[in-house]
């Protein structure tokens, strides 16, 4: 850990209350009492509902961590739940979220007016753009984001960088149009990263390149968006007469999003395996969970424990899940994403995002 994961509120500046007596009883470095929830609905919802039930549990007073929250028009409306559960609602613009939940730097405005000692993203929206915790750590409050650093998001929450990450880590990866390229570089906190140049040579910057790479790696393969997810900006292409089609259909659903190929893994399962990592450095598997039972893109049913795989190579997936949390860095919960081919009990990393699934 370093000075630049302190939070404004530490210790030594922050005003007496219970929970800066807890957080100093337990070696810790900043005191959080006031957040800013930048989401809306049921993600809002359960994280105000999770930590009144810790705080009453801890403290003996909900309301020990304040919440404030964003309200556009349309969620005032409705009266939505989140915003009557809330000790402070800021009415923020309408219409999409790139005008309020997904815009930077109004989560930042936010915050500072409201005095906020961190924000909390939840999933969707913001909670993926590394341009948040920057913006927020250098912002004049110091300002926590309760997730990972935008380091770690840009090396394993981008789903060509975590791949070129993994391939450094020796994790197995599918054939795809990154295949062989590792180079990464140690940032200013010791923590890997991936260098434009590598980033740029994965990836598929037209239709012509995307063709070439999918001859090369042989059909069928996909067709991935980096930034896609649920569902959109991914096609499955058997035939070479069906490619130039489907990669227009993944960059119009993902606009601006970098595309790379790689290779369907046919009869195989969706394994995961959920981290958590601290300041500190250390990280560790919770559990796995199979979630193969999909329909189109998106999961159904999801069964714990993975039965599916020997233990010994789950074990062997869990530990460069937290192998990869370690490399880069990473802070919080998150899910590390494999393909699992029970007819030869291999594993291939897929992706990493940056929340519990």
């Amino acid at each position: 850990m370093t000075t630049e994961d302190l939070g404004g509120n530490t210790i030594d500046t922050a005003t007496n209350h219970k929970v800066r007596d807890f957080v100093k009883d337990h070696g810790g470095h900043t005191v959080i009492t006031r957040v800013l929830i930048a989401n809306n609905g049921i993600a809002a919802v359960k994280e105000i509902r999770s930590v009144r039930q810790w705080a009453y549990a801890t403290f003996g007073d909900e309301r020990a961590i304040e919440f404030v929250v964003m309200a556009t028009p349309e969620d005032l409306k409705v009266n939505a739940e989140y915003i009557r559960m809330a000790d402070q609602y800021v009415e923020v613009p309408g219409g999409t979220n790139n005008n309020n939940y997904a815009n930077v730097e109004l989560i930042v405005d936010v915050a500072e007016r409201t005095g906020a000692h961190a924000v909390w993203a939840g999933w969707g929206h913001a909670s993926e753009n590394p341009l948040l915790p920057e913006s927020l750590r250098a912002s004049k409050s110091k300002i926590v984001f309760i997730g990972p650093p935008g380091s770690a998001m840009r090396s394993l929450g981008d789903k060509i960088s975590s791949t070129i990450v993994a391939q450094h880590a020796q994790v197995p990866t599918m054939p795809w149009s990154g295949d062989g390229i590792t180079e990464t570089f140690l940032n200013d906190q010791g923590h890997l990263e991936v260098p434009d140049n590598a980033y740029q040579e994965a990836t598929t910057h037209n239709m012509e390149e995307g063709l070439k790479q999918a001859q090369r790696i042989g059909f069928p393969v996909m067709i991935k968006a980096s930034e896609g997810g649920g569902g959109k900006g991914i096609r499955m292409v058997a035939k070479e007469a069906d490619f130039a089609s489907s990669f227009y259909q993944v960059l119009a659903e993902v606009p601006g999003s970098p595309v790379f190929i790689m290779k369907l893994a046919g009869e195989s399962r969706h394994l995961e395996v959920q981290v958590l990592a601290d300041q500190y450095g250390n990280a560790i598997s919770l559990f796995g969970r199979d979630c193969s039972v999909q329909r189109r893109p998106q999961k159904i049913i999801e069964e714990a424990p993975v039965s599916i795989a020997t233990p010994d190579t789950f074990e062997l997936m869990e530990k460069a899940a937290v192998r990869l949390a370690k490399l880069v860095g990473y802070v919080s919960a998150g899910t590390v994403e494999y393909l699992y081919t029970p007819a030869d009990d291999k594993f291939f990393f897929l992706e990493l995002n940056p929340r519990l699934q």
